[in-house]
């Protein structure tokens, strides 16, 4: 007990001076470094890694702080919250570290976002926890009595687990005449044990001896182990062998195959017979690992590869070669034999992802890290020069780190999720050995989405055709947009734009659903009213900072037949559609009676109109033409005719649901009277005001040659008419001009223009009540009736109402020409006006 507790002090001791060296050596290196002792229980602070870093223990959760502890199991753990590092394990440095004298382990400590990286340095201290062990409680030796005084007998050594100064550190030999003890201090191998013969044996007088060896380490208190010697005094073999090189060195490649030979030794002893025969075997301290890698041969000494020959585990083995000879007490001697292993390029690169960001923003500057890498190659040389290249063609690249063997990966382009949104980058790592060596590693990076996309429409403009007298909250038409970003950035909301400048009423009567792109009509849509409009609709992505486009929609009205005929002629002063017509008794069969005037506020199909007769008091004398509604004579009236007719007549557009209205016109016979009567007047009147062009021109012409005619045959008669006057007398020229002037006269009487008033119209279009004209864009449209221009097109959707007219308002002349020839004469003056229009 009282041991124990003068080991437990030292052990505190021991600590307090480990955590000053500790204190001393951060101060001091630049890198951290830490020292504990071996055997040290689980959760035993090691140092306060947050603290010597100069970390802030408040974000080491936020950044991430770990260790990297690649293929091995971790020793030791970071506590978050304070920074500490404990060890996470129970250490024990012989299983860590083996014999190596110095037992330091190097973490690699990662602080992510932004990334840091630091190194930290553990040295586990050795404690005096083994004692030294002999492989055997006694050993035998043999020695002739003819060895002489200073012959050296090497002893089997002790082992000890420990390093360092608790390794063994010296030997004892119990006190005897004959023997001392010996040293030889072999490196790494430790010290070996040497009995020297200080006195020539006799075994006469004692023929065996019995000696204790006593193994110590450097430890306090040191731990020791005995063994037994004994040793047997031999006769006659007097000659020991001698090998034929002071050394023995070679070189051997690694891999080499089992059965290889490595070199051989060879030893000599001058005896005769069996003690000169010599054979080959290890020493007594060849370790058990040498044996299973190297064969020796006992007769020849040749050595040979038996096991697998690894550069990265061991670059040269020193092994004891023992010869004997034969002889009934064999003498024997020792050799050390060096083997060199030459490195070759057996071991691939590693390549270790040490920190790494699955997703990137597509809008990250060039430059930006992705990614940290580390490689290692076991091989040493050139065989362990390692280069890394990104083997496919990405828009990242490799940028060295100031560590050997440390690479980020980096954007070197902008990038573009829309167009890529991921890439699998695949790194590649190559030794410079002949041949040689790689090894890849692909890693995926993810390109998360910005918002830098519009929304897009899939029309521009939109046109629609709406019929009016639509349902009030009925869907009338919709509108659709994409975009190419992701999630929010992509869900698009609509909303009409509503301008204060140039703002619709008809706009305020149109509801969206911000959600579908849906437009829905709060109110009907009147034809007569408006028949074309116009507005915006905004479509707008959710994006934190919203991106929109507008879009034009082009709104048409179509007609719908809701409005009945008005008869505009006849109409009688009470608002009722009637009409009384005096008819003289004598005019021809195709005289025009009255021609009945009807008007539709609708277009197109709904607004044609067709006349018929709905009553009729004599089918054989009037007739009425359908679509002009001009009711004519259809033959002579008699004297059984009867002096007054009632007609009605029926108006009806041509919609899918005619509507209809109705006129009646009175026709009363008179009798006819000489001059012209008012009605003949307003009938050749209304037959001039509906002939073509055509018949004007004719007249027109004819007109003018007339008169030129008359002006040359009225210019010669002026001239006779003086000539007479001065020749014959002015009684005598006055009568002949009068009868000039009368022939003139009759000459010039306009004749009854009765058959152009029967002209058959053959450039007849139909009945239409009015046309409208309007523009849309580059074109001008005009909505008209089912007979059609020639030249004009139908717009798609209008259901035949629309013609495109061309525009000739650039191209179009109208001249206006007027000639006015006034023909005086002496019983009058005559004057006609002749207006052409081209």
């Amino acid at each position: 007990m009282e041991q124990r507790g003068c080991v437990a002090a030292r052990l505190r001791q021991w600590r307090w001076l480990v955590c000053m060296h500790l204190l001393l050596w951060t101060v001091a290196s630049a890198q951290i470094r830490y020292s504990i002792s071996e055997e040290v229980k689980e959760g035993t602070v090691v140092g306060n890694i947050a603290k010597d870093l100069g970390i802030d223990t408040k974000t080491l959760k936020h950044r991430a702080f770990r260790i990297v502890t690649g293929s091995t199991d971790s020793l030791f753990r970071v506590n978050l919250d304070d920074g500490i590092l404990y060890v996470d394990r129970q250490l024990d440095r012989e299983e860590i570290c083996g014999q190596i004298s110095a037992c330091v382990i190097n973490l690699k400590t990662v602080l992510e976002t932004p990334l840091e990286i630091h190194y930290v340095s553990v040295e586990i201290l050795d404690l005096n926890d083994h004692s030294p062990t002999f492989p055997e409680k006694e050993t035998r030796l043999e020695i002739f009595e003819s060895a002489l005084p200073g012959a050296r007998f090497q002893l089997q050594a002790a082992h000890d687990l420990d390093s360092g100064v608790h390794s063994i550190k010296q030997y004892k030999l119990s006190s005897n005449e004959h023997f001392r003890l010996e040293v030889n201090d072999r490196g790494e191998d430790g010290i070996i044990p040497i009995l020297h013969l200080q006195k020539q044996l006799d075994r006469e007088t004692m023929e065996s001896h019995k000696l204790l060896l006593t193994a110590m380490d450097g430890g306090k208190p040191p731990r020791s182990a005995a063994i037994d010697i004994l040793v047997d005094v031999l006769d006659v073999n007097d000659n020991l062998p001698v090998f034929t090189r002071d050394s023995y060195t070679a070189v051997l490649k690694e891999n080499s195959p089992i059965g290889t030979a490595v070199l051989q030794v060879n030893a000599t002893d001058l005896d005769l017979g069996l003690n000169g025969e010599v054979v080959y075997a290890y020493g007594s301290n060849v370790k058990e690992k040498i044996r299973n890698l190297f064969d020796v041969d006992i007769n020849t000494g040749e050595i040979v590869v038996k096991g697998v020959i690894d550069y990265e585990e061991k670059d040269r083995y020193q092994i004891d070669i023992k010869a004997s000879d034969k002889g009934t007490v064999p003498l024997t001697t020792d050799k050390s034999v060096i083997i060199k292993i030459v490195d070759l390029n057996d071991n691939a690169p590693e390549i270790e992802l040490t920190s790494f960001s699955s997703a990137i923003p597509e809008d990250s500057r060039t430059g930006t890290t992705v990614a940290l890498i580390s490689v290692n190659d076991r091989d040493s040389g050139v065989n362990g020069k390692v280069i890394c290249s990104i083997k496919n063609k990405v828009p990242f690249e490799l940028i060295t780190s100031l560590q050997d063997n440390m690479y980020s990966v980096v954007t070197k382009s902008l990038l573009d999720r829309e167009r890529e949104s991921h890439y699998d980058i695949a790194i590649l790592a190559k030794d410079g050995g002949d041949p040689s060596l790689s090894s890849e590693k692909n890693i995926r990076i993810d390109v998360s989405d910005v918002n830098d996309n519009s929304p897009d429409f899939l029309v521009s403009p939109y046109t629609f055709y709406v019929p009016e007298n639509n349902n009030p909250g009925a869907l009338v038409f919709s509108v659709r947009a994409s975009d190419r970003d992701l999630g929010d950035n992509a869900l698009i909301s609509y909303s009409i734009f509503k301008d204060e400048v140039q703002h619709n009423k008809l706009t305020s009567t149109l509801n969206i659903i911000p959600e579908s792109g849906d437009i829905f009509a709060l109110r009907s849509f009147d034809f007569e009213s408006v028949k074309t409009f116009r507005f915006q609709v905004i479509a707008r992505d959710s994006g934190s900072h919203s991106l929109s486009k507008n879009v034009t929609v082009n709104v048409f009205v179509l007609d719908k037949n809701d409005n009945p005929p008005v008869i505009l002629h006849p109409l009688s002063s009470n608002g009722s559609a009637e009409g009384v017509e005096e008819v003289p008794r004598n005019v021809p069969a195709g005289h025009l009676v009255i021609k009945v005037r009807a008007y539709d506020a609708d277009i197109g199909y709904n607004g044609w109109l067709l006349f018929s007769l709905q009553e009729v008091s004599d089918h054989s004398l009037f007739g009425l033409d359908r679509y002009t509604g001009r009711i004519r004579t259809l033959r002579s009236f008699t004297e059984t005719d009867e002096a007054q007719h009632k007609l009605v007549i029926l108006v009806k557009d041509n919609g899918n649901v005619s509507l209809s209205a109705t006129a009646t016109v009175v026709v009363k016979l008179v009798e006819p009277k000489e001059a012209i009567s008012a009605s003949d007047v307003k009938s050749a009147a209304t037959d001039i005001g509906d002939s073509g062009v055509t018949f004007y021109l004719m007249i027109t012409l004819a007109s003018v040659s007339t008169l030129f005619l008359i002006s040359i045959i009225v210019l010669i008669a002026i001239n006779v008419t003086f000539y007479l006057m001065i020749t014959l007398g002015s009684v005598s020229a006055l009568f002949i001009a009068s009868i000039i002037m009368l022939v003139v006269m009759q000459c010039s009487k306009p004749r009854e223009l009765s058959a152009a008033k029967y002209l058959q119209e053959t450039n007849y279009d139909g009945t239409l009540c009015h046309s409208i004209q309007y523009r849309s864009g580059e074109k001008r449209y005009m909505l008209v009736g089912p007979r059609m221009s020639i030249g004009s097109t139908i717009v798609p959707g209008s259901n035949g109402n629309t013609l495109v007219v061309p525009d000739r308002r650039s191209t179009s002349t109208e001249v206006r020409l007027t000639s006015v020839f006034s023909v005086l004469l002496l019983p009058g003056k005559y004057v006609f006006n002749m207006n052409i229009l081209i």
